[in-house]
């Protein structure tokens, strides 16, 4: 029988982020106790996502500030907690499951853990997922798909957000390693997720990322739109940082494309359109399209699902006739994302009825 700890454990995560939902088989448990051993739990128990010094956190785990220092340092190299060096002062918090402690195993990652994760997926997480797909991550188009005499918002732009930020670091999808161990995977290029500000440095900090410029940064980003990934910041205007997704083996992406109006569930102000003069019903977009969004009528002339289009653009790029286009929704179907990382946590815990 798993120790109450654990429990208290799920229930403290389920108010973080997407939430951490208990489940019958209680295969989240299992997560836990794959993760944390019993000292770990419970000082990660005593934490929040509020950032505090080792001598802050000391009395509260009954240890002195060393131990409790070694100890959190040890926690953080393992992923288990979050930490921050700013001048020269360590400071550490609890974390969420998603994006936290399952990403954070990026460089972990064993079969055991990646098998106990889609069960988790496939059973309760799944519809947590969705539920809060479009306030953890919003879909944003690829810049070619745009028609140039459109202006885009900075924050709708990806190479916007990549020369806006201070420090980029690159690290591998967490969701398509992993499935690679379980022999899933749709095997697109795995090093595409962006990192930035103190999670970047995170990520460097722990081994789990390399640092790239500007040029690199976005070479990488054309590499994963041609491969056909769905390009997800966080849904913040300023994001700590930004997927480059697959409707296969991402969490969030692949949690909606099970449902039948995929398009009233994430965060995207966009669709396509189709030409029908232009089109030839070459069936190159049926192929790119991440979400089957896309069939060819009975006059061969592809025709799209405005309940399954996130208006990622992945079918515009490819279309040799220019035949589809993306447009931007009525103005008031459209969403402008919180302004901070902050705001959105808080905006996605309302939503869940947490606070």
């Amino acid at each position: 029988m798993a120790d109450p700890i654990f429990r208290k454990l799920q229930e403290q995560l389920d108010q973080y982020s997407v939430g951490f939902p208990a489940t019958e088989s209680g295969i989240e448990i299992k997560i836990l106790e794959k993760l944390f051993t019993l000292p770990e739990a419970e000082i990660f128990s005593q934490l929040t996502p509020m950032l505090e010094t080792p001598e802050d956190i000391a009395p509260r785990i009954g240890m002195n500030a060393d131990d409790a220092a070694k100890k959190l340092a040890d926690m953080a190299e393992k992923g288990l907690v979050f930490s921050l060096n700013k001048n020269g002062i360590i400071r550490y918090g609890a974390i969420a499951f998603v994006h936290g402690l399952f990403e954070f195993q990026v460089t972990r990652l064993d079969r055991e853990f990646a098998e106990l994760c889609q069960h988790y997926i496939d059973n309760e997480f799944k519809e947590a997922l969705a539920f809060s797909a479009a306030g953890f991550l919003r879909v944003i188009p690829i810049q070619k798909s745009i028609d140039v005499r459109n202006r885009v918002a900075p924050y709708e732009d990806a190479a916007e957000i990549l020369k806006g930020v201070k420090k980029i670091v690159v690290t591998d999808c967490v969701c398509r390693k992993s499935a690679g161990l379980l022999d899933k995977s749709c095997n697109k290029i795995l090093e595409v997720c962006f990192m930035f500000g103190s999670m970047a440095q995170y990520y460097l900090d722990h081994d789990m990322g390399r640092e790239v410029g500007v040029e690199e940064a976005l070479q990488i980003l054309e590499k994963a739109h041609e491969a056909g990934l769905v390009t997800q910041p966080a849904t913040s205007q300023n994001p700590t940082g930004m997927c480059n997704c697959c409707g296969d083996c991402c969490g969030p992406l692949s949690s909606i494309k099970s449902h039948p109006k995929p398009a009233e569930m994430v965060f995207s102000n966009y669709f396509a359109v189709v030409d029908d003069a232009e089109c030839t019903g070459c069936e190159t977009c049926v192929e790119r399209c991440e979400f089957e969004a896309i069939q060819i009528n009975d006059s061969d002339i592809a025709e799209i699902d405005l309940d399954r289009c996130i208006g990622c653009g992945l079918c515009v790029t490819t279309c040799p006739t220019d035949a589809i286009n993306l447009e931007v929704k009525a103005a008031d179907n459209q969403q402008v994302p919180p302004q901070t990382t902050l705001e959105q946590m808080l905006s996605m815990v309302k939503k869940r009825g947490v606070i």
